[in-house]
């Protein structure tokens, strides 16, 4: 009688193990699929908005002259060549834009360095590359 107790708990030791074994790894494969929906999710996302999401740059110059805009673009990348410049227009004006910030507290960071020499430089918000 007592054998058969300590085998029918060993039995049921066995069963639990084996039952653990099978949910550890229903949850490793659960675990796998959702992480590779959500790469297949961010991957959609960076291709329907180009890469781009909300953020902040810095705009040193705006003016109607575009050799103006660029000449001002030349300079600054010649003092600062580790920043990224966008000239764009927006109607009316050309508009030469600096960085790419996903926090205006960064984008504060880089206008500190920025206006030793472009002194009316300030932060603007709008779409930003995803790097």
């Amino acid at each position: 009688m007592r054998k058969a107790f300590i085998l029918g708990c060993l039995v049921c030791i066995q069963v639990l193990i084996f039952n653990t074994k099978i949910m550890a790894q229903d949850n490793q494969a659960q675990t796998q699929l959702k992480v590779q929906q959500a790469i297949q999710k961010k991957a959609e996302y960076n291709r329907l908005t180009n890469g781009e999401q909300d953020g902040y740059r810095i705009k040193i110059h705006f003016g109607v002259d575009r050799d103006e805009a660029e000449a001002v673009r030349v300079k600054f990348l010649k003092s600062f060549p580790d920043f990224a410049t966008y000239k764009e227009y927006q109607q009316p004006n050309f508009v030469v834009l600096i960085g790419d910030y996903k926090t205006k507290l960064q984008a504060f960071e880089s206008l500190k360095k920025v206006q030793t020499e472009f002194p009316n430089a300030f932060i603007v918000k709008g779409k930003i590359q995803i790097k």
